[in-house]
């Protein structure tokens, strides 16, 4: 487009981003609920294309069973942030610990697994990336002093990420957009798109000349 306002939406998601991020240092509840929605949206978007992609029964089932699991993990985090039960007792924050860990231990667990013993092919960054989520699981469940703090400084840097991401990238388009509108006072729009023009007439005569005659 020769114009476009999404810079305008990228500014917005860009400042959401940074704001929740600063805001999940003081809110543990919003950190659980971030956290159990992300492991539900993990699982329930591969069911489809990870199911019909694997070519053995025992590997869906396995994978099935693990999705199932992870969703009612996400599920049950969701329902203690939102029931207000957070700040209640410190159990829940052991509760996070133990879900968070079963979450990573179990996705590296089934990908060994299922190129171990099945046959599964894969590739190399995936199998590092793999390792890495058995690493954490277990770090997670053998460190007591973990909790939902160190996820919330994580989300935070993700934010702060994400957000220059968005805003550089809508800063491009702001930069683009003023462009168009110098050009548009200036009269220059409106002679680039009658050169635009000019040049499509110009290719359709051409290609009418070099079309053959038939008597």
């Amino acid at each position: 487009m020769k114009y476009g306002y999404g810079w305008v939406l990228k500014f917005i998601l860009a400042a959401i981003l940074v704001g929740v991020g600063i805001y999940l240092q003081f809110a543990k509840d919003v950190v659980f609920t971030i956290t159990g929605v992300v492991i539900i949206l993990f699982s329930l978007l591969r069911v489809v294309p990870l199911l019909k992609s694997l070519n053995k029964e025992v590997l869906r089932t396995i994978n099935l069973i693990e999705i199932i699991f992870d969703t009612i993990i996400g599920g049950v985090l969701v329902y203690i942030a939102l029931s207000g039960k957070v700040e209640e007792s410190a159990t829940w924050e052991v509760v996070y610990r133990y879900a968070l860990a079963f979450f990573f231990y179990a996705r590296g667990l089934v990908y060994l697994a299922s190129v171990t013993f099945f046959g599964e092919k894969s590739e190399i960054p995936k199998f590092f990336v793999h390792i890495g989520a058995l690493t954490v699981g277990t770090y997670i469940a053998t460190n007591p002093d973990f909790s939902p703090e160190v996820v919330a400084l994580f989300l935070l840097v993700i934010a702060l990420i994400g957000g220059l991401y968005l805003g550089y990238d809508g800063y491009n388009g702001y930069k683009n957009y003023r462009k168009f509108q110098l050009e548009l006072n200036q009269g220059k729009g409106k002679e680039k798109e009658k050169d635009l023009e000019k040049k499509k007439e110009v290719i359709l005569d051409e290609q009418k000349e070099d079309r053959p005659y038939v008597n």
